[in-house]
């Protein structure tokens, strides 16, 4: 491999390709535009590409000033014609990773991805995978396909791992500021990936091989979701005793060395954190091993929104009421607060279970005005209701599922006739005694 890629990168001549504009991949993008490269945006989503064209933004925390800004500039342009891979020096991969039915993982977007750049690689490009797998992904499925056309790597072109850590709504960390894990599949090429990402942020740590890259992503999420899981069974298991698992977090947290806080919720959402993990616990009974925390964890997390809802009926039966035929209003479809993300949204399976036990369920999320056809759930057909006092009175419970700062006002709540709390946001508005029924979940 020449030094032309490296000269090319070191005076910001290359041009960088980044496949999928989505939460990971338009951020890049952007990311790289501003450190002064010429950026071209990828993706088959036609609609996705005229949006960014225009200058807008389909992401709340990118500010479409930011979008026309690069659009603008004329260094940065979106497009869903694949044959401009061949104009670009390094093409980054942002593909989503879903999990199939039986959650085994499905890399067929990576694949697919991959045989698009194959189709039109050439000598002196590096190619850099950022969407979350399992280890071995790049050195044995990624690479092969790319070397089928004849060149090879690290001869004719590199090849690297990066793991995205994009977390939409964080506003002390960015894409630009956030450690940038980097491994190639050789050492030339975590050389050339590390020059790179050198050259748009502001930290980049190189590691021994893609797979460390790959399995270092792996486990950060494992790691959440493991101790999520042991917050949200012992909320469980606290609430047969009659105690308060956020009071028992708080005092905990009081230790200043050995603990750090984890908190429960209605079920795990976003992209990463419900399907990472199974990645690697897939990947592990290939090789003959049990990764069983992986899978306890998994086990609680996903049970998470029947538990929710059976303390719904358990409310309405102390107030006298049916679950059937009951009016529910769930607040919040995002998977966290202040965001409008709602990939994997445990309110999803909530409104479901909901509704499958005969009450009638409507929603309130001022970022989600009307609801997205979802990937597990398809279009549930609901559009929010107005975040008034009056409109949320006129329902026999309320649902809080996502800790929204807009729902953070005594107003809303004036005249609820009961609330069950999944994210403890009701209690600290009242100094622990609100005026109304509540529950928390």
């Amino acid at each position: 491999m020449s030094t032309k890629l490296l000269d090319r990168i070191a005076d910001k001549t290359a041009c960088v390709g980044v496949i999928g504009q989505g939460y990971v991949g338009l951020p890049l993008a952007l990311v790289f535009q501003e450190a002064g490269f010429t950026v071209t945006g990828f993706d088959v989503d036609a609609n996705k590409v005229a949006i960014i064209e225009r200058g807008e933004s389909f992401i709340k925390h990118i500010g479409a000033e930011r979008v026309t800004r690069a659009v603008q500039s004329g260094r940065y342009t979106a497009t869903t014609d694949f044959d401009r891979l061949e104009r670009c020096d390094a093409i980054i991969i942002c593909v989503p990773t879903p999990l199939g039915r039986h959650r085994e993982p499905d890399n067929s977007y990576i694949h697919s991805t991959a045989r698009e750049i194959a189709k039109r690689l050439r000598k002196d490009q590096l190619v850099v995978l950022e969407s979350t797998t399992y280890p071995g992904t790049t050195d044995e499925e990624v690479l092969p396909i790319l070397e089928e056309g004849g060149l090879t790597c690290p001869a004719d072109f590199l090849l690297a791992f990066s793991p995205e850590r994009e977390d939409p709504g964080r506003r002390n960390f960015t894409t630009k500021s956030i450690p940038k894990i980097v491994g190639g599949v050789n050492p030339e090429s975590t050389r050339a990936a590390v020059a790179l990402y050198s050259a748009g942020l502001e930290k980049v740590v190189p590691v021994a091989s893609s797979r460390v890259a790959e399995s270092a992503k792996l486990l950060e999420n494992v790691f959440r979701s493991v101790n999520i899981a042991l917050v949200n069974e012992l909320k469980t298991i606290f609430d047969k005793m009659q105690i308060d698992v956020w009071d028992v977090i708080e005092a905990a947290s009081t230790k200043p060395f050995g603990f750090m806080p984890f908190y429960p919720g209605p079920g795990l959402g976003g992209h990463c954190i419900p399907l990472d993990p199974f990645y690697l616990s897939w990947k592990a009974a290939e090789h003959g091993a049990w990764a069983r925390f992986i899978e306890l964890a998994g086990e609680v997390n996903t049970r998470m929104p029947r538990w929710v809802v059976d303390k719904v009926a358990s409310a309405l039966n102390e107030q006298g009421r049916a679950l059937k035929d009951a009016r529910i209003c769930v607040l919040g479809l995002a998977y966290k607060a202040n965001i409008d993300d709602d990939r994997e949204s445990p309110s999803y399976e909530i409104i479901e279970l909901l509704q499958e036990s005969g009450a009638s369920v409507d929603y309130c999320d001022p970022f989600f005005p009307v609801a997205r056809h979802t990937r597990k759930h398809g279009d549930i057909g609901l559009k929010s209701v107005p975040m008034t006092a009056e409109t949320l009175s006129q329902f026999d419970a309320l649902v809080i599922a996502t800790a929204h700062d807009r729902f953070r006002d005594p107003e809303l709540f004036s005249n609820a006739k009961l609330v069950i709390d999944t994210r403890n946001l009701i209690a600290p508005l009242y100094e622990g005694k609100p005026p109304f029924p509540t529950v928390k979940a």
